[in-house]
């Protein structure tokens, strides 16, 4: 079949008038397997059927799929409609042109997406935050939490900022006073094991010591380090931290040493139930030893 022919064909599954439910359901699923064909089709010869699609009253879930061939196509004129309709629609489909900005890796239309995060609702503003995870671009990102004066903003910032493991502008925020915890969260989300030692050992904030310390066991920390800490501080909620972060960390031979080297009774039984939950193959032994000792 010649090109011209096939994009008459394409143009018509999608103009096709429906007619009963089960027939449109039919025809729902032919206009999206027409557009997906239209992946490999020449620019020239796509982008009338995909205007034609965004401007008509198809489904949102029709022209999302169209919303992606037009992110799949290098030209201005492309990236144009797409910001276009980032810019002018509404609700879902915004939210999801605003993804293929993302998704396209188009710097023009990348640079676009800062207004479009000042000017939208707090749904507009995670498709933005989403697109810049998509697209790999931190900077925008970064700029936006530090910046920011709303906690909530700059927490879902250092989020994104932490899924793309941009440490470098995760710890240029490290100085933003009442923003440690979602910080905190951003590290570990990174694995930013460097950033989180720093902060377990600041016993100046046991709180903010605490979270650090079972962030560290999630961020892949070493045991040797969290018992360290166990092992010389005196609040009992930091000491609790750190056993929660060998747990989260699967030390479980750490946690078996330190059984082993207590004498306090309470410290090894919260110990040994520790043990339990974390599946050692150790603690079998010392429970069947601890019930022969007391007989």
């Amino acid at each position: 079949m010649k090109t011209t022919t096939k994009i008459a064909f394409l143009l018509l599954l999608l103009c096709a008038p429906m007619s009963g439910f089960a027939q449109q359901g039919e025809n729902e699923e032919l206009k999206i397997a027409a557009l997906e064909a239209l992946i490999s089709a020449p620019p020239e010869r796509a982008m009338p059927i995909v205007q034609k699609v965004l401007a008509g009253d198809d489904s949102d879930e029709l022209k999302a799929r169209a919303l992606f061939v037009l992110s799949q196509i290098d030209t201005p004129e492309a990236q144009s409609l797409l910001v276009d309709t980032a810019r002018n629609s509404s609700g879902e489909l915004q939210n999801e042109a605003i993804r293929m900005i993302g998704i396209s890796g188009n710097s023009a239309a990348i640079g676009e997406l800062a207004g479009l995060y000042a000017s939208g609702d707090q749904n507009t503003k995670e498709a933005v935050l989403e697109a810049y995870l998509i697209a790999g671009d931190a900077d925008p990102v970064f700029q936006i939490a530090l910046n920011t004066d709303d906690p909530g903003e700059f927490a879902s910032a250092v989020e994104m900022l932490g899924a793309m493991g941009a440490l470098d502008e995760l710890r240029a925020l490290r100085e933003r006073s009442g923003m440690s915890d979602a910080l905190i969260d951003a590290y570990a989300i990174a694995g930013d094991v460097e950033s989180l030692e720093a902060l377990a050992r600041d016993g100046s904030d046991p709180e903010r010591q605490a979270q650090a310390l079972e962030a560290l066991g999630i961020a892949g920390g070493a045991g040797t380090t969290l018992a360290e800490i166990y092992r010389s501080s005196d609040n009992a909620d930091v000491r609790e931290a750190a056993l929660d972060g060998m747990m989260i960390g699967g030390h479980d031979d750490i946690v078996l040493e330190l059984f082993r080297s207590s004498d306090d009774a309470e410290e090894k039984r919260a110990m040994l139930e520790l043990l339990v939950m974390m599946g050692s193959d150790e603690v079998w032994d010392i429970i069947d030893q601890t019930l022969e000792a007391g007989q």
